[in-house]
């Protein structure tokens, strides 16, 4: 017999179920950015990781990462069972958190692309979704320290994109730059080889992320989801706004690269606050969003030295900070600008940087455990030739170049060094012809 309970529950479920949906083809979204962000001879390489990522990351989360997220807790730190879901019936919110899981692992993926080992990016992603991810979500999510002192992070902004941005950072500092990326103090650009492509990938994580901050309802509550879409919504069309704006008044024009990542850093920016604060207020958090994600995209890139292809570092970390004390601004209950004092922003400032040290430890130490066995970066001649042939013996592309011999015959050019340096050059004639239409 069918009640109103039962038929209540069956439309929380729908909707759980529809919006882990949307989180899951996000990671289509991730694919596309990293690769057409980045040079062509590397496509496959981060097509893999990122079908591992939510392949492996989700096995290990069943495992292990859920049963430290959600169990019993010890003492605030971790949870002690429910591992294998054992125990557990919610089996629900079990996959919805894994796409979580997974989405905080991808981010790395971006940050450290063109020069990993494949066989090192995959522990890598162990390490963060068996414990570092689940410890923080128990932290916040669950009965940690974090939530019982109030801190406050609806969607994400913190437990999923600063987690992921502070290991990427230590990733990409045990890597150093891409080869040419760098001459003395000079920043040498790497073009991307498919703006299109990334431009479609931000369409897929802008329409995911309504399931992302949408879902974490965690039910189909008329009162909520509406809120949460708009928020979503508007603070993600005003970071758009304020970094094209903003590339275009700091360089005389605009910059797609920037304003596509602003669309990025304006959905990291709204995650932690899309249920509790204004919609008026979500447009002033995604146009500082947009300006946060420009600024720390060029202050990585040229004062710190950090190579990140995609930006993931800026768009996760900087701009997940800058979200998660927007709640202690902004937030309609606790928010300072709204009569709640100071008292709200501190906890979330203690988060912030309780999350960043956790994260910062055991990745570091991962990583230097790693380095011990072996390099985790691949070696210069892979690294010139792209990973797609040296790792998988094949490319993204059909790439061949013909030369003329005396003038009447041709021979293919396929050896694996040109190979790479033909989809470098291709990128380079593709950017002159850009400047000379100009």
């Amino acid at each position: 017999m069918v009640t109103l309970e039962s038929l209540e529950s069956s439309i929380n479920l729908v909707w759980v179920m529809l919006a882990a949906f949307l989180v899951f083809f996000m990671h289509a979204g991730f694919t596309m950015v990293e690769s057409g962000f980045t040079r062509a001879k590397n496509s496959l390489n981060i097509i893999m990781k990122n079908f591992l990522t939510i392949s492996l990351g989700s096995l290990v989360y069943f495992m292990i990462g859920f049963g430290i997220m959600f169990g019993d807790s010890a003492g605030g730190l971790f949870g002690m069972n429910g591992f294998m879901l054992s125990g557990r019936e919610d089996i629900d919110f079990f996959v919805f958190q894994a796409m979580f899981a997974a989405t905080c692992a991808t981010i790395i993926s971006g940050a450290v692309a063109e020069r990993i080992k494949f066989s090192s990016y995959i522990q890598i992603t162990i390490v963060m979704t068996a414990v570092i991810y689940p410890v923080v979500g128990h932290w916040i999510w669950n009965d940690g320290w974090l939530a019982e002192m109030g801190f406050s992070d609806f969607a994400g902004s913190t437990v999923v994109h600063l987690t992921g941005a502070t290991a990427a950072l230590i990733a990409v500092l045990f890597l150093g730059p891409r080869l040419g990326k760098y001459t003395g103090s000079q920043v040498n650009a790497i073009p991307a080889h498919n703006m299109p492509l990334g431009a479609i990938g931000v369409f897929i994580l802008w329409l995911g992320w309504f399931g992302f901050n949408g879902g974490s309802t965690l039910a189909a509550d008329p009162s909520l989801v509406p809120a949460v879409v708009a928020t979503t919504l508007l603070s993600t069309s005003a970071s758009l706004v304020s970094a094209t704006l903003y590339t275009k008044i700091r360089y005389g024009k605009i910059d797609p690269s920037f304003s596509l990542n602003g669309v990025l850093g304006g959905l990291v920016g709204i995650t932690a606050g899309a249920a509790e604060i204004s919609p008026g207020g979500s447009i002033i958090v995604g146009l500082v969003s947009g300006i946060v994600l420009v600024v720390g995209v060029r202050f990585l890139e040229t004062r710190l030295k950090v190579d990140d292809p995609v930006g993931a570092i800026a768009v996760h970390g900087l701009c997940g900070i800058w979200g998660t004390l927007s709640v202690g601004l902004f937030s309609t209950s606790t928010g300072l600008f709204y009569g709640g004092g100071f008292h709200q922003l501190g906890i979330q400032a203690l988060g912030i940087l309780s999350v960043s040290a956790w994260t910062m430890i055991v990745m570091g130490i991962a990583i230097f455990v790693l380095t011990r066995f072996a390099s985790i970066r691949v070696s210069e001649q892979e690294e010139l030739s792209g990973l797609d042939f040296t790792e998988y013996g094949s490319n993204a592309y059909e790439l061949k170049e013909r030369l003329l011999d005396n003038g009447s015959q041709s021979s293919t050019v396929n050896d694996d060094f040109t190979r790479g340096h033909l989809a470098d050059r291709l990128n380079n004639l593709n950017n002159s012809l850009s400047k000379t239409s100009l």
